[in-house]
């Protein structure tokens, strides 16, 4: 790299550096705009995720979409449908699940949209159990708990999805005591509203209780047998918690991992590989007592002022487009620096990270989403990866291994790591490895074993056909991850490649594909995708097309499915020679 473009790097690398340093405080935010847009009251309509695009690019339409704000509304959709023989699904109010979940399929599909089926619906404190419709946000669902002097003890960190997104997807928090991360493993009851006969209306309400067996279909089941209309989740009394982050060299962080989620409650790992550092989440329950009142407001999750996040992604693209490692290891690590010295955004008082520990009530500890709670300001400020901005664009992998194969998982990444450090500096850039714990479930889709989920999230490009940075190495991790560890995709993440024979994985996958044949024998609720991940109807998960492999849309089995025009040709994996990659050629 020459001189002046040195000096210039450096020059963005400090203004982004002290920008985050005065990052948005106490301000007006732009939530995140619909996922629905219709050209004509709710009618003719296309619906995204919240990122704006899908994994394989299209856009998927509907013929209408509706908005049900009572069960009783909500059974009348159904049944419009059913007569109809229209294809339908959910879609939540932010939709931050990845894969293609919400299409209908075609598009003459009805959309079904919870925005306003969020209402707490009872509340049983004797008994400590309240429901809710499927619609209520986690930040609601978890502050009415609190008012109530309960808690949920265990959710995601991300408190933009709802109570029907959580369990359509599996979503988990990090923990091993009791009946581990899952929200799904405190779900005690549940009213669906499925397809029906002419006779019964076309559409009738499904009540489950802890009893029913089909209950452990209907816990995860990506949205397939029908709409969830209510939920009651167990709780338990509200408690407070302690947070500390220590920061310790990665020498053995692959058997620290087998360890430390017995020790600590809601312990959790975040690990840098190039800079051979991991950083442990000690993280646990104290007495209601000790003296505390913090929050977690997590760095990633705060409303950013939209000009910042434009300088940080048009960085990351000069980096990327003149393959200058160096300064994106530089980036990396002043912003991991950045984000670290500012506790993850923990603070301890108002708006203040005075040091560790921070403590305090369960309901302000365990989720975050600051960008969510502020009203409209016109897109001064965004949520950093709101497609309505140029900020943040990405690809995410969330795999679970068992805890009986992640040591050896780990030393692979650490072999293909030492190759060369630096091919990991882009992941640091999405705050490297994020390390959570999620005990083995009861739910037909859930986690067949004690595991470790693992998020890894990088650098996308706008141009679906130009290759990332050491995109080698992160399909090695990917294939690495499925294939030879045999690991299980989260249903709400992941490239398609992530897919391929996850259903095998799931003991109890014919049971699930029975309940989907009980309540939607047509398949009203099913799309492509789902039909494809669960093995029926004879979909498959991979689309093989010129550049499919840069997307993770195939793994590469010739070299047009990489990009030859840039060098980048399929070729072995390193440390997993199965694999298939894009590999630069020099």
């Amino acid at each position: 790299m020459d001189s002046i473009r040195r000096d210039v790097f450096w020059v963005v690398a400090v203004l982004c550096y002290v920008m985050i340093l005065c990052r948005v405080r106490n301000v007006r935010c732009s939530p995140p705009g619909s996922v629905v847009e219709c050209s004509s009251a709710s009618n003719n309509c296309t619906v995204q995720n919240g990122y704006g695009v899908f994994p394989d690019r299209t856009i998927c339409k509907a013929a209408q979409v509706v908005f049900p704000s009572t069960e009783d509304e909500l059974l009348a959709s159904v049944a419009m449908a059913v007569v109809k023989k229209q294809k339908m699904r959910v879609v939540t109010r932010y939709s931050h699940s990845i894969p293609k979940l919400v299409c209908p399929g075609g598009d003459s599909g009805l959309v079904i949209s919870t925005r306003d089926l969020d209402h707490v619906v009872s509340v049983d404190t004797s008994a400590m159990r309240m429901s809710f419709e499927s619609g209520v946000p986690l930040r609601k669902l978890v502050d009415e708990a609190a008012k109530a002097g309960l808690a949920l003890p265990h959710c995601p960190f991300w408190e933009g999805v709802t109570v029907g997104g959580m369990l359509g997807t599996g979503a988990h928090g990090s923990s091993l005591f009791g009946k581990g991360s899952a929200v799904h493993e405190y779900v005690v009851g549940m009213r669906l509203v499925v397809p029906a006969s002419q006779e019964e209306g076309y559409a009738k309400v499904i009540l489950l209780t802890e009893d029913d067996e089909d209950l452990n279909a209907a816990k995860v089941s990506l949205g397939v047998l029908g709409v969830t209309s209510q939920v009651t989740l167990q709780l338990q009394p509200l408690f407070k918690r302690s947070i500390t982050n220590l920061e310790k060299g990665d020498l053995d962080v692959e058997n620290m991992v087998l360890t430390f989620g017995l020790q600590h409650e809601f312990g959790g790992i975040s690990w840098y590989p190039s800079q051979g550092k991991a950083v442990y989440r000690v993280d646990d329950r104290v007495p209601m007592t000790v003296p505390g009142n913090g929050i977690n407001d997590f760095t990633g999750f705060q409303p950013f002022f939209t000009s910042l996040l434009r300088t940080i992604r048009e960085t990351e693209e000069t980096e990327e487009e003149t393959s200058c490692v160096d300064c994106l290891c530089v980036f990396s690590e002043l912003q991991v620096a950045v984000i670290l010295g500012l506790g993850r955004g923990l603070k301890n008082i108002g708006e203040h990270f005075l040091g560790y520990p921070v403590i305090g009530f369960q309901d302000k500890m365990q989720t975050s989403g600051s960008c969510l709670a502020s009203p409209e300001d016109k897109l001064l400020t965004a949520c950093p990866w709101d497609p309505r901005v140029k900020g943040q664009f990405f690809h995410q992998i969330g795999v679970s291994i068992g805890l009986s194969r992640i040591r050896d998982f780990l030393l692979d990444v650490k072999n293909l790591r030492d190759m060369d450090p630096k091919s990991f500096c882009g992941v640091e850039l999405y705050d490297g490895i994020l390390i959570r714990y999620v005990k083995a479930s009861s739910a037909y889709l859930g986690k067949e074993e004690d595991s470790v989920d693992m998020d890894i999230t990088f650098y996308r490009s706008h141009n679906p056909n130009i290759p990332a940075l050491y995109t080698d190495v992160i399909q090695e991790i990917e294939q690495m991850a499925f294939f030879k560890y045999r690991g299980v995709p989260h249903w709400g993440k992941n490239r398609n490649v992530a897919f391929v024979g996850a259903i095998q994985k799931q003991r109890k996958a014919e049971e699930f594909r029975m309940v989907m044949k009980k309540y939607d024998a047509e398949g009203f609720f099913s799309n492509e995708w789902t039909d494809a991940v669960l093995g029926i109807r004879n979909q498959d998960i991979v689309i093989y097309k010129d550049g499919c492999a840069l997307e993770g849309l195939c793994v590469c089995s010739e070299d047009a499915h990489c990009a030859p025009q840039y060098g980048y040709l399929c070729t072995s994996g390193r440390v997993f020679t199965d694999a298939r990659v894009c590999r630069k050629q020099d």
